[in-house]
């Protein structure tokens, strides 16, 4: 079967820097960051304070109050997200289509606050049972069953976990699964809940989160920021999308992926390259056409550094004046789910002629001179964007996106 092109219909975001896309793109333009101090643990109890912590979510905007017991957050606000996207995308879901559409999505957790809560009830309050939903509510499949099943889904449904790059993986799962005449259409993203107190714990013990804000590329950073949250998208066959005159948002046409088989923290170089280089050579396009990068930028000195200097040993002079951010210095870094939010504003950045800001920029670091767009988004009409993800475990996961066009 010949390869089919695929475009992206829908999407959906909760987050700390908006509850809908509409708020959370705003929010990114305007460069106001979802960043303060966090609530859902005492911040007495953990050394950093912020966090970027979604205010005021109800699930009850999309999900039934009887069906709330059987969701962990992070189905809760899977199950949220995916709905927006797949409004927005206008598709029905029938048996006509049930078994041709997929469900992937990406997590580095699953349901942690139940598996906190089973922590909590056996060993402080001394309980001998706990939830008995306690094992579906905690697996990390739990979102993308929960999501197929709300909305009858019949097709191919998992999940990936990979760390920071959970949603790429899963995003580019999906591209391929449609373009190779598997499904004719896919919900795809990810979901994370980090805030509970073991998890908070465990990232101050590593010693990588900033005692403020997140700083990508500033002499200034100290680290990342953790935040939460859901970004999903419907990607559809270009033919599916016509033939039912979806409104199309844009298009992906490129996914590579490597491992740097190097070390469980700390990045490689060349792992990242050879991964934007992969994307690039699946989407049948050169360097020089790519007009912005989402970077993945976490704000750690190593994490920059490294890739300023991947996307300079790629992009050769284009990096010159190749505009890149980090919009993880606004909605935080959500792990797993971070780069289905970094897809999101990459689409939206194609479609609206806007790019994102680097946000909290103070100072010129020596290892990272990039065009960064400081501080202020910029309008820029582009029509080639990579999103890059490179995790914990040596993982990377990059997405080409072109802009839609007839």
């Amino acid at each position: 079967m010949n390869s089919r092109r695929v475009v992206i219909t829908g999407t959906g975001v909760v987050s700390a820097c908006g509850l809908n896309t509409a708020d959370f793109w705003n929010s990114l333009v305007e460069s106001k960051p979802g960043i303060g101090p966090f609530s859902s643990v005492d911040p007495e109890l953990i050394r950093f304070k912020n966090g970027a912590e979604i205010k005021d979510f109800d699930p009850t905007i999309s999900i039934e109050k009887s069906d709330l017991d059987l969701m962990d957050r992070f189905t809760q606000l899977a199950v949220v997200a995916a709905k927006e996207a797949v409004k927005q995308s206008g598709i029905t879901f029938n048996e006509e289509n049930a078994y041709r559409t997929a469900v992937i999505l990406g997590t580095s957790m699953g349901g942690v606050n139940t598996q906190e809560q089973s922590y909590s009830d056996l060993y402080r309050d001394k309980k001998s049972r706990v939830h008995p939903l306690s094992i579906p509510k905690t697996m990390l499949n739990a979102a993308s069953s929960t999501i197929s099943m709300q909305l009858g889904i019949k097709g191919p449904v998992y999940t990936i976990s990979t760390a920071c790059a959970s949603s790429n993986h899963a995003i580019g799962n999906a591209f391929w699964l449609i373009r190779n005449g598997i499904c004719d259409q896919a919900i795809s993203g990810g979901s994370e809940t980090p805030f509970t107190y073991t998890f908070l714990k465990a990232w101050e013990a590593i010693r990588v989160v900033a005692p403020d804000t997140c700083r990508p590329f500033s002499k200034t950073r100290q680290g990342m920021i953790l935040g939460e949250g859901s970004g999903m998208i419907v990607m559809e066959s270009l033919e599916h999308a016509k033939k039912r005159g979806a409104v199309i948002l844009g298009e992906i046409i490129g996914f590579g992926m490597t491992s740097d088989a190097s070390h469980i923290t700390k990045p490689d170089q060349h792992g990242a390259e050879r991964a934007m280089s992969f994307a690039l050579k699946d989407a049948h396009i050169s360097y020089e056409s790519i007009g912005y990068i989402n970077a993945h930028g976490t704000g750690t000195l190593v994490n920059d550094s490294m890739e300023v200097a991947a996307i300079k040993n790629i992009f050769k002079d284009h990096s010159n004046h190749l505009p890149i951010s980090s919009t993880k210095s606004l909605h935080g870094h959500a792990l797993g789910a971070t780069s289905s939010f970094e897809a999101v504003a990459t689409i939206l950045a194609l479609k609206n002629g806007i790019l994102p800001p680097t946000a909290n920029y103070e100072e010129l670091d020596e290892s990272c001179i990039i065009d960064i767009i400081p501080n202020k988004s910029r309008e820029k009409n582009i029509d080639y964007a990579l999103s890059n993800a490179f995790a914990f475990g040596g993982l990377n996961a990059v997405l080409a996106f072109k802009k839609w066009k007839e």
